[in-house]
């Protein structure tokens, strides 16, 4: 656990760095996300298969642990292409000079076996620093399951997020959690849940109208959107919650007028949304079934779109086109202190994420003469960094709860489909290729 408590040491040395004013904004995202500290080298060799019947799922979750592991953003997976040719199954087997070695240079090293009947798969897995063999093993477990790939998967997601988890510090990975979205390849739009990196995509809702902006409770438990439902003979844009633990809908009252966005307070026990009940479109406080809405806003211009700051639960962030375009304001959780979030050049800013810290804010911005780019925003010296240029319509950027990733919507493609990239805008990965997908929103676990 040497470089874990290294990269504690250089956490801590970020912070400090952070407060510098002579830091580039670049580097200020790089800092606060965790993507500018350095990366052990972790290799993960083939896991071996103990029968025939066994190699595809080893291989399979080989695979799936190197791509987690790679697209961590702190960590660097050397091409399998520079391994030793021999593998250790277990740990008696481990030769740690042959991986310490050039081209390999690995700081650590994954391996394992899986053997496989009719019934039951079961994988061991180890995690070694291989510069430290005498040590005890940074991560040993043993998964046993169903032998389908979907239950593979999941194992290989669990032991990639074992090995983030200790090489930085306790840090969470994101291998396990699911982005909900808004898909339309079934006729209407939908609600939809994937895991991570896009695999096992799947419909939540089947109401056959429009579904618009999920959220993801504090807890994963529920998701609020806004949807399209009649009430009183009139069908209008309304909050609807589904339920992860029952797959249904759980009612929540309809009010007059247009209703949408909602967000979650950070100990999921409040909803703020946007709400023309009385007239002009403000945000309003409920509770979490809907109960005792409370006005927050009230200005000539519409304000929607509301983000609860996850760390402090005292800050909203929110768009309001009450200057006359659609700007970024911070409020008091309560409604009071409104300010203006003042940006360098004019345009329309719209879909405010905060970042897990709270010290980050991502949006979309359409600067004049351009198009729609993520970017992030150091909320305590507004320094900026865009994070996409010049590749489509970018939009509604959401965090991972790990905060080194967003995931976004984009036309770069032609068509309207999801992405992931890391914080600072690189590895942008799409996910979604069928239909029209979009309101991307990462769970919290």
């Amino acid at each position: 656990m040497k470089f874990a408590r290294c990269l504690g040491g250089l956490f801590f040395s970020a912070t400090i760095l952070l407060s510098s004013s002579s830091v580039s904004a670049q580097d200020r995202i790089k800092i606060a996300t965790g993507l500018g500290m350095a990366k052990p080298r972790v290799a993960i060799s083939d896991f071996a298969p103990r029968s025939d019947a066994a190699k595809p799922h080893a291989s399979l979750f080989t695979q799936v642990v190197r791509d987690d592991l790679q697209f961590s953003g702190i960590l660097e997976v050397p091409s399998s292409s520079f391994y030793p040719p021999q593998a250790p199954s277990v740990p008696p087997e481990l030769k740690p000079a042959a991986w310490i070695d050039p081209p390999t240079n690995a700081n650590f090293l994954g391996f394992g076996n899986l053997s496989e009947s009719a019934s039951e798969v079961a994988i061991e897995a180890w995690l070694y620093d291989v510069r430290n063999p005498s040590s005890q093993a940074v991560v040993g477990k043993v998964y046993r399951g169903a032998p389908t790939d979907l239950q593979v998967r999941k194992f290989a997601h669990q032991f990639a997020d074992e090995i983030i988890s200790k090489l930085s510090g306790g840090l969470p990975g994101v291998a396990g959690t699911q982005i909900a979205f808004v898909s339309s390849r079934g006729g209407s739009k939908e609600i939809w849940i994937m895991d991570y990196d896009g695999s096992n995509q799947r419909p939540l809702t089947s109401l056959k109208s429009i579904s618009l902006t999920p959220r993801w409770s504090p807890d994963a438990s529920r998701i609020a959107f806004t949807c399209f439902r009649p009430s009183n003979g009139v069908t209008s844009a309304q909050i609807c919650m589904f339920s992860m633990d029952t797959g249904k809908l759980v009612s929540f009252p309809a009010f007059r007028g247009t209703n949408i966005t909602p967000a979650w307070s950070p100990d999921g026990t409040q909803i703020i949304f946007s709400s023309s009940m009385q007239g002009n479109p403000e945000l309003y406080l409920a509770d979490l079934n809907g109960g005792r809405p409370k006005r927050l806003t009230q200005a000539n211009g519409a304000s929607m779109s509301p983000s609860w700051n996850p760390k402090t639960g005292q800050t909203v962030a929110f768009v309001s086109d009450r200057g006359g375009t659609p700007q970024l304001y911070l409020m008091n959780s309560d409604g009071t202190s409104t300010t203006k979030l003042d940006l360098p050049d004019k345009g329309y800013v719209i879909d405010p994420a905060w970042a897990p810290n709270g010290q980050l804010l991502a949006f979309s911005w359409r600067r004049p003469n351009d198009n729609y780019d993520i970017y992030v925003m150091d909320a305590a010296s507004q320094q900026l960094v865009e994070l996409t240029r010049d590749q489509g319509r970018n939009e509604r950027p959401s965090w991972a709860p790990d905060g080194r990733h967003l995931v976004f919507e984009s036309t770069r493609g032609g068509t309207r489909q999801i992405w992931t990239m890391l914080a600072d805008g690189s590895q942008p990965r799409q996910l979604t290729t069928s239909g029209h997908n979009e309101s991307p929103n990462w769970s919290p676990k």
